[in-house]
């Protein structure tokens, strides 16, 4: 064991390399905290790289009347929206109406009206999503995106993929969001301003000594243990922060999850305009479709209970069928399971609230302070991810009473890397990208900017031909891409940077991936080998 690392002292270690980890690692250290964050595998490798990609209000949220949540949601995705347009932006989505939409379950709304308009027999009326459609409008303080409209739908684009049935219907804006990569950004500018970022590195355990955490590290690569020291910890552990509270640090707490598994399929492109659909299903829950990766379309989400956390959450066949289903009945098109191109899935770790069904359980986060090893520990429940900045906020809010030195909070309004340019500014720079770097296709510009930004200059560097790229993958990956990425954004394997760094996966083959993934662990070898001849000949 090296004896330097043995004697670092941190003042944060954050455990989970999730949103909520990596953002509350960058709103720490750029407050002048020394951080360090570990993650056992890749980062977003588990729920942050499995939503529903949507920065949004939660619009069903409002028959919960958690009010509080919504407007925090509508508020931040506008001040996300504008630090990072390269993978955020705006989306119009389209709301079917029909007179057997129902409640799901007891809501509070549901109940009221039960009361008041009994001869609804549980149904949704045309007023009520109209004003929860109003409030959305209004609780945040809308500038950018656009109001609320209504459509009819017949002969119109939004209507020519739908029922017959359906004559009208609202439009409404919320926003995208590449997940993953917001993760990776995150995790950029946090070792940017001076945090210390482990991927493939497990913690094995966290003991109270003389009034500080000792954390013990094994990174994946070569099994070594390190030691780092820290003043206080951050469980961020996602679906295993419980785990981590058992396990690894080993205190007693009452605080439990909830885990909720939502699960996704994509399809080829189901129709021809660029909006969302968001269905309401007769038993009252909801999915969406939405445009995705150019040529595909997104499908979800599913709310199950998922009780093992050790299990690896799949896209069950129920469940695909579920989605397939609930599509068909609005789409003229049916969708079936054998138009299923990808699924994944994710589990949702919900602060275990009591709530009745998986539906009804509070998005809301909680973070709790515990002192009673001695050394206080922020452990981390829930979250949406677009409230994960607000997140990061709240929990610094925490752990500055211990840090008495602690700068103000800083991130709103703050770019993330490659993110330094006006909301309305992508068509500009994919037309400068393009100017400046002639051999790329169309399709090519539009990824490197939707996925680097102003970094694309950075990626390409002084390539003036596309030989200058080095080999190519499939889909126009190139070997200087995966370089920049394996030297910038934590990639050590394919899947890193085919499913994660990019959804490349849907287009490239098995076999290209497997090419990759060979060229990456050789590449990674050698890069290791020379680290560690540069060490041996420093110490010499």
């Amino acid at each position: 064991m090296d004896q330097h690392d043995s004697q670092d002292i941190v003042d944060l270690f954050v455990i989970g390399g999730g949103i909520n980890g990596c953002g509350i690692a960058r709103d720490a250290v750029g407050r002048g905290l020394t951080v360090e964050l570990a993650e056992m595998n890749d980062l977003a490798s588990a729920t942050s790289s499995a939503s529903t990609k949507l920065f949004h209000g939660g619009l069903r949220y409002l028959e919960y009347w958690e009010i509080g949540l919504v407007r925090s949601a509508l508020i931040e995705r506008e001040v996300l929206l504008q630090a990072m347009p390269h993978i955020s932006w705006p989306m119009r989505f389209v709301l079917p109406y029909h007179k057997d939409m129902r409640f799901e379950g007891d809501t509070p709304t549901s109940k009221v009206l039960r009361v008041l308009m009994p001869w609804m027999k549980g149904r949704r009326p045309a007023w009520l999503i109209r004003f929860g459609l109003f409030l959305y409008d209004n609780l945040g303080g809308r500038k950018i995106l656009k109001g609320t409209t209504s459509l009819k739908l017949a002969e119109t684009p939004e209507g020519a993929p739908l029922r017959d049935r359906f004559e009208r219907a609202y439009e409404y804006s919320d926003c995208w969001i590449e997940d993953s990569r917001l993760v990776v950004l995150n995790a950029r500018d946090a070792e940017a301003r001076g945090a210390r970022i482990s991927v493939r590195t497990k913690v094995i355990s966290a003991e109270q000594v003389e009034g500080l955490w000792q954390i013990t590290l094994e990174p994946q690569d070569d099994g070594a243990r390190r030691v780092v020291k820290a003043r206080m910890l951050v469980n961020a552990g996602g679906p295993w922060v419980e785990d981590v509270i058992r396990n690894t640090v080993r205190i007693n707490s009452t605080e439990g999850i909830r885990l909720v598994r939502g699960s996704h399929i994509v399809t080829r492109k189901l129709y021809d305009h660029d909006k969302c659909y968001f269905f309401q299903g007769e038993d009252g829950r909801i999915i969406f479709t939405i445009p995705y990766e150019t040529d595909f379309t997104l499908i979800g989400t599913t709310d199950a209970e998922h009780d093992d956390v050790s299990q690896k959450p799949v896209c069950t066949p129920e469940e695909q069928t579920y989605l397939v289903e609930f599509a068909s009945k609005y789409l003229k098109k049916p969708v079936t399971t054998d138009d299923i191109i990808w699924t994944y899935s994710g589990v949702r770790p919900l602060y275990d609230d009591g709530a009745t069904s998986a539906t009804a359980a509070t998005r809301d986060y909680v973070l709790k302070v515990n002192e009673t090893a001695g050394a206080p520990i922020l452990n981390v429940f829930g979250g949406k991810i677009t409230t994960y900045r607000k997140l990061a906020e709240a929990a610094l809010e925490k752990i500055v009473p211990f840090f008495p030195r602690a700068g103000k909070p800083w991130t709103a309004g703050v770019a993330m890397p490659g993110g330094d340019f006006p909301v309305d500014g992508v068509a500009a720079l994919k037309a400068r990208l393009a100017a400046q770097y002639p051999f790329l296709t169309a399709r090519w510009t539009d990824r490197m900017i939707k996925a680097y930004g102003l970094d694309a200059f950075d990626v390409l560097g002084d390539a003036k031909t596309e030989p200058d790229m080095g080999q190519n993958f499939g889909s126009n990956l190139t070997e200087r891409e995966v370089v920049w990425l394996i030297e910038n954004e934590f990639v050590h394997t394919a899947e890193d940077v085919v499913w994660r760094r990019s959804k490349l996966g849907l287009r490239m083959t098995v076999q290209e991936i497997e090419l990759l993934d060979k060229w990456l662990a050789a590449r990674l070898l050698t890069d290791r080998s020379d680290t560690q001849s540069g060490l041996r000949k420093g110490r010499n």
